[in-house]
């Protein structure tokens, strides 16, 4: 039998009514992700441990020594990309990006944009001594994201003035985009989708309905509902701006569990109803994030389907 000290729990008692009347009452929360309070101040339980550089030998991966915090420090993300480095032959650069809300959109747009300036002026950078001028190919560049990521990547690729016009395509150079991959995007809209409305989500599920609201509340700009178009891309008179938008080949990666697979198909339809080059693949029984949160023998299966398909797309462009 366990034992607690009497003095601990009133520590912690005494701690959380000290927050409380500190901050004021909690506005928004998400269990053991945030909690927001009153005076805006923002908790973030460590949930997933965070990770060094290193990685097992037997990957045949090298991880560069470079400083990263919160989630490209996690341990599930950090293996799960250097699994996929390994598996498809890829360099791969995990790129950490403001939150919300202290950071609210499109602040993580701009950090993925400044991220690809900086993998820019490694490509100019002369000298023997760089490493990312002797090991990548800067005319194949794909960019992918999961979740909040796969929304990030697709916002960047539709602002303004990104890879879309010429001329910004020209400014990249020698970066050459060829693909985007979206894993499970995290889109919205106000109207529910049947996955949203009907599909049954396990307690332990990565991601639920409510979650899903109070993401947005907290990240889109203030005033906005969730037809935003950084929120959803198919709101009224948006889709048809796709045609415009995308040129580059899709891969969507899409979890039959997921509360979003119903919004991440009517994606796809509007993509191939645009003529796009979209190719999309349905991962049977598992929910969202999966490939980095559940550690299931079905899980382990399908992400190992998932990075064999990845593979075949970019090696298929």
């Amino acid at each position: 039998m366990g034992t607690r000290n009497v003095k601990d729990g009133l520590n912690l008692s005494l701690q959380i009514d000290k927050d409380c009347h500190q901050h004021g009452a909690v506005t928004e929360e998400i269990d053991g992700l945030i909690k927001v309070y009153k005076d805006e101040h923002v908790e973030r339980p460590k949930i997933v441990p965070c990770v060094t550089s290193d990685l097992p030998h037997e990957l045949g991966v090298t991880s560069r020594d470079i400083v990263i915090a919160s989630s490209a420090a996690w341990s599930c993300y950090h293996d799960f990309l250097a699994r996929l480095a390994a598996e498809t032959s890829s360099i791969i650069m995990s790129v950490n990006y403001r939150l919300a809300p202290e950071n609210p959109l499109p602040e993580a747009y701009d950090d993925g944009i400044k991220a690809l300036m900086w993998l820019k002026q490694q490509a100019l950078s002369v000298g023997a001594d760089n490493w990312w001028t002797s090991q990548c190919n800067f005319s194949n560049i794909f960019l992918a994201g999961d979740s909040a990521g796969a929304n990030i990547a697709y916002n960047i690729i539709t602002r303004p003035g990104s890879f879309n016009a010429g001329q910004a395509a020209a400014a990249m150079k020698p970066l050459s985009l060829r693909g985007i991959v979206l894993i499970q995007p995290f889109f919205g809209g106000e109207a529910r989708t049947n996955s949203e409305k009907y599909l049954v989500q396990s307690p332990r599920s990565a991601l639920s309905l409510a979650a899903s609201d109070t993401f947005w509340r907290l990240a889109l700009p203030c005033g906005s509902n969730r037809d935003h178009p950084w929120c959803n891309p198919l709101a009224k008179g948006l889709d048809v701006e796709l045609e415009d938008l995308l040129r580059f080949p899709i891969m969507v990666c899409i979890s039959e569990m997921d509360i979003l697979k119903d919004r991440s198909l009517e994606f796809v339809a509007s993509l191939d109803r645009a003529g796009k080059m979209v190719e999309h693949v349905v991962h049977k029984g598992v929910g969202h994030a999966f490939q980095i949160l559940s550690k299931s023998q079905l899980s382990q299966t399908r992400t190992l389907e998932m990075m064999s398909q990845i593979k075949d797309f970019i090696s298929g462009i």
